[in-house]
């Protein structure tokens, strides 16, 4: 069996895992070495030249012999799932039984056979549709129900920036009541992007199986959620902008298991799901209206019309990437907004999109401002001190944690202090208070703590 791998590419990545890049008919294919594809691939081998299947053992054996020779001979290199970049040049993985992938600079795109980007695979992804070019990516709008054009706008600008192999990515919030077809356009953005067995998933059971399906996919799409608890939001905030997950390794004491990922991730729900600042400033929210009896088609009839022009959106979207790295040194943002690096890209690709110089950024401004006051309106600790400083301390709130717990619980209702949201401590408020500073300060007031000596909050009122 190790002579049958005479052909085979071995090499690691930096995290020390082992793959193998070999032959399959005209293309060459990659996977790690303890994936059951490469198994069979090596059992396939042993039996099309021996006539016989290897035995458990003798597989275990070359296997490790393999890595061994892939840990210490091999190269090491980056494995790009979906989207990569390698030699100043784009690259998505068409994911189909040929292995091509487009390749995308700033003079177009194009289908190459074979990428220099070292792509791998999970058993759950699928097939992208071939792009088709010549069209604007208005072929997509009568596919989204959105209340609003820039809704639209910014529903493209999350698409854009998924297709690209660097984050961070925003997290992107399909809202509205029953019966507005969440959870088919979240299926149907994922389509163009990552497809997948299961494109869209329940919330899993902790930040380590969300990590899993993360690391197993290029983008993460969470279905019909009624709420985002806390380690959730953290756990969101991180994949979103790049962060490690760590856990003790199976049948050890001492080892630890670290995953990184930065995803693309996609939510939907009725309610509102970024009522935590940190989540909030991280989101687009994209507000879809409900479909009209008039206007609901079958399933069959939906993804039929659907099949013949998501090649032309994908090739459109293609061609404002093409533009974007065409632009992206160029383009300098007079104000930073949170999530820069985004901000920065989607204006870069705002001309082959067909939007108009400054449509996105005007409409991703009003999206934040939107979502903040509704994660204001959701938050019993900010609303309260809004309430103080404007009918109790005109010109300012300036003492302890301790006294401004009291003071809050003086004038707050019975009802609102017994919610769970609420802080029982001075340090609990003080941890909520760091929290609530962006929001409060988005509205206008100025948000102080000091430490020297004792610790005071300063709060200044708001502009008026």
């Amino acid at each position: 069996m190790i002579s049958l791998c005479e052909f085979v590419d071995l090499w690691r990545d930096e995290a020390g895992d082992c793959y193998a890049t070999f032959p399959v008919g005209a293309h060459r294919e990659s996977w790690r070495l303890d994936s059951k594809v490469f198994r069979r691939w090596l059992s396939v081998r042993s039996y099309e030249e021996t006539g016989l299947a290897p035995g458990g053992q003798a597989l275990e054996d070359a296997i490790r012999v393999l890595e061994a020779r892939a840990y210490s001979e091999g190269p090491k290199r980056v494995p790009c799932l979906r989207v990569g970049e390698a030699e100043g040049r784009a690259h998505l993985d068409l994911c189909d039984a040929a292995w091509r992938s487009v390749e995308i600079d700033g003079d177009g795109w194009r289908i190459v056979d074979r990428s220099p980007v070292a792509f791998v695979r999970s058993g759950q992804m699928r097939a992208l549709v071939e792009p088709e070019g010549g069209y604007a990516i208005d072929e997509l709008r009568r596919f989204v129900n959105a209340d609003r054009d820039e809704d639209f706008v910014l529903l493209v600008a999350w698409i854009v920036a998924a297709l690209r192999s660097t984050g961070p990515y925003p997290i992107l919030v399909f809202a509205g009541e029953q019966g507005t077809g969440k959870s088919t356009i979240s299926r149907l953005v994922r389509s163009l992007v990552d497809p997948n067995a299961a494109p869209i998933r329940a919330v899993p059971k902790d930040d380590r199986d969300l990590v899993v399906g993360a690391v197993n996919s290029h983008v993460l799409a969470l279905d019909n959620l009624s709420s985002v608890p806390s380690w959730l939001s953290d756990a969101l905030c991180r994949l979103s902008t790049g962060g490690g997950f760590a856990s003790r390794m199976l049948h050890t004491d001492r080892e630890e298991s670290v995953m990184q990922a930065m995803r693309p991730i996609i939510l939907n729900g009725i309610p509102s799901l970024t009522d935590r600042p940190d989540l909030a400033s991280r989101a687009v929210t994209v507000r879809l209206r409900p479909i009209a009896e008039t206007e609901r088609r079958t399933e069959q009839e939906f993804w039929e019309d659907w099949s013949t022009t998501a090649p032309r959106v994908l090739g459109a979207l293609l061609d404002a990437f093409s533009t974007g790295l065409r632009r992206l040194d160029s383009v300098k943002l007079e104000r930073a907004p949170r999530m820069a690096d985004f901000a920065r890209w989607v204006t870069a690709c705002e001309p082959g999109l067909g939007f108009e110089p400054g449509a996105f950024l005007a409409a991703y401004a009003a999206n934040q401002a939107d979502t903040t006051e509704t994660t204001f309106e959701a938050d019993p600790v900010a609303v309260a001190i809004r309430d103080l400083i404007r009918n109790d301390y005109p010109t300012g709130w300036n003492g302890s944690a301790t006294d401004l717990l009291v003071a809050l619980n003086t004038r707050t209702p019975e009802h609102v202090r017994r919610l769970k949201l609420w802080p029982p401590t001075a340090s609990a408020l003080g941890n909520r208070i760091d929290r609530v500073a962006p929001v409060l300060r988005s509205i206008g007031f100025a948000i102080d703590r000091r430490h020297s000596g004792t610790r005071t909050i300063s709060i200044a009122p708001a502009v008026r």
